[in-house]
């Protein structure tokens, strides 16, 4: 009973821990595509800035920021948002690059100032585009998620690190194997999930 409950706690952490994160990263990738979409040179360096973070290996990441962090939530956090910026900043672009002008430029005609525009018209047209880099981000740090426990970090990595550590034991490999299979059927269940959202999130002219 125990050990069911501790499994529910672990598994709302590595959820809660994703969705915050790719929450924090949607807006700042959001953010930082409006300002340099339109700017080839802008976007290069932003989509290079966020690609060369992603290469760094997250035992390194959690290694630099644990000196500056601490351990625990913080670094956890921290690390998992610089790994989600990519696949959103990059659809973010995407998806406002491909708005075609014609529209934006009746929308000015009709008195539509550049905020407008962009809220009523750029975003909600973009928006499949940026869901879909939600998506990728959210999957890959559902992963990623799981190495955090080297930093005392939530979720169910602290399930499998516990496993590993006493590998010879008789319950070791399945403790690991449920920690791991879990994350994967969470990683689908936030994934259906973002289908539903986007189903009712796309103007159906947008979907068809």
């Amino acid at each position: 009973m125990h050990r069911r409950h501790q499994l529910l706690i672990d598994s709302y952490l590595h959820v809660s821990a994703v969705l915050q994160s790719v929450l924090i990263a949607t807006v700042v990738a959001v953010l930082v595509g409006v300002l340099v979409h339109r700017s080839p040179f802008g976007s290069s360096v932003s989509t290079a800035v966020a690609s060369a973070i992603l290469t760094v290996p997250s035992f390194a990441l959690l290694g630099l920021l644990i000196p500056v962090l601490g351990l625990g939530v913080a670094p956890t956090i921290t690390a998992l948002v610089l790994y989600a910026l990519l696949p959103i900043l990059r659809n973010t672009i995407i998806g406002l690059s491909s708005v075609d002008p014609a529209v934006t430029d009746a929308a000015r005609g009709v008195g539509m100032n550049r905020l407008r525009v962009l809220t009523a018209i750029e975003l909600p047209l973009a928006w499949p585009a940026i869901l879909a880099g939600i998506r990728v981000s959210t999957q890959l740090i559902m992963g990623i998620l799981a190495i955090a426990a080297y930093a005392k970090g939530p979720g169910l990595g602290n399930l499998i690190f516990s496993g590993l550590a006493r590998l010879g034991s008789p319950n070791a490999v399945p403790q690991a194997l449920v920690g791991t299979v879990l994350i994967v059927v969470l990683a689908l269940i936030l994934d259906g999930i973002y289908v539903l959202v986007g189903r009712f999130t796309t103007s159906r002219g947008i979907r068809d």
